[in-house]
């Protein structure tokens, strides 16, 4: 299990916003609840305002389910250009799932992706990623808050 720190992840994200601030981008949305984060930290570094998100729920903590699930739809009537934004492409079924959900209800919007972290074994490889691994990532959002003494 490797750390991810805040310090890495400020470093990361400005990197992420270099590669990706020529694309021209109508909504960003955030998987949540792991890419909520990085999508805010990329909508404020590429001055996007309409933000979106969908839940997708494959893991509990470190247990993968057996089924993915999507919640929350998103409007996408009018936009030409999205970028769908998680934390990492582990297996990849959450950023596909979500990309094919997607796709279906809008297929004349041109989707992309961004993670920060990608896995060669994953089914899919985002448009833009900044980090390969194969250790399970151990972010900050996920440790620094919790267990805070009252």
């Amino acid at each position: 299990m490797k750390y991810y720190s805040y310090e890495n992840f400020k470093k990361d994200t400005n990197s992420l916003i270099t590669q990706i601030q020529n694309s021209k981008f109508d909504v960003i949305i955030g998987i949540a609840r792991g890419g909520l984060i990085l999508t805010h930290a990329l909508a404020e570094g590429l001055n996007i305002r309409n933000i979106k998100t969908i839940r997708a729920e494959l893991y509990d903590k470190t247990n993968k389910r057996d089924k993915i699930n999507i919640f929350d739809k998103c409007n996408l009537e009018g936009v030409k250009k999205v970028l769908i934004v998680d934390d990492i492409a582990d297996s990849g079924e959450t950023l596909k799932s979500v990309t094919v959900s997607l796709q279906k209800d809008f297929p004349e919007v041109e989707f992309q992706s961004v993670t920060l972290f990608y896995k060669k074994i994953s089914i899919i490889e985002p448009t833009f990623w900044i980090n390969e691994t194969t250790e399970w990532i151990d972010f900050f959002w996920e440790r620094d808050f919790i267990n805070i003494e009252k």
